[in-house]
């Protein structure tokens, strides 16, 4: 069976840092892109960086350009993502998804899986 599984989520001060992980099984992990994704209240689903198979091409949007760092791990099947330098905005349900070949694209409709969620909150 196919699943996603996020962790690493939580509370944070602003200027902190969080890991989040997406532990996969019931696919070929290095065959596919890995993509994160976040959804603010109110806020449609927004790409935040993706990952090719391979782990050689890799997106950021530029909201996070520079603070945040995606990686993949193709023989623990898990993909990561550091977050450093959080600030309030990247408040957020945070998402990993699964593209079902290997290529990275910033469009959600594009992945066709999907885990469940970790919440991020940035607050002082």
């Amino acid at each position: 069976q196919l699943q996603l599984v996020e962790s690493g989520g939580g509370l944070v001060q602003p200027g902190g840092s969080l890991r989040l992980s997406c532990a996969t099984s019931g696919f070929t992990f290095n065959y596919n892109a890995i993509g994160w994704f976040r959804q603010a209240p109110g806020k449609e689903r927004e790409e935040v960086s993706c990952i090719r198979a391979d782990g050689r091409r890799i997106h950021y949007s530029d909201s996070v350009k520079g603070r945040f760092t995606i990686s993949r791990d193709n023989v623990e099947n898990t993909a990561y993502l550091q977050m450093n330098s959080l600030k309030p905005e990247d408040t957020a349900v945070y998402y990993c998804a699964l593209r079902l070949i290997r290529y990275c694209s910033v469009s959600a409709a594009e992945f066709q899986h999907w885990g469940q969620g970790t919440q991020v909150t940035v607050s002082s």
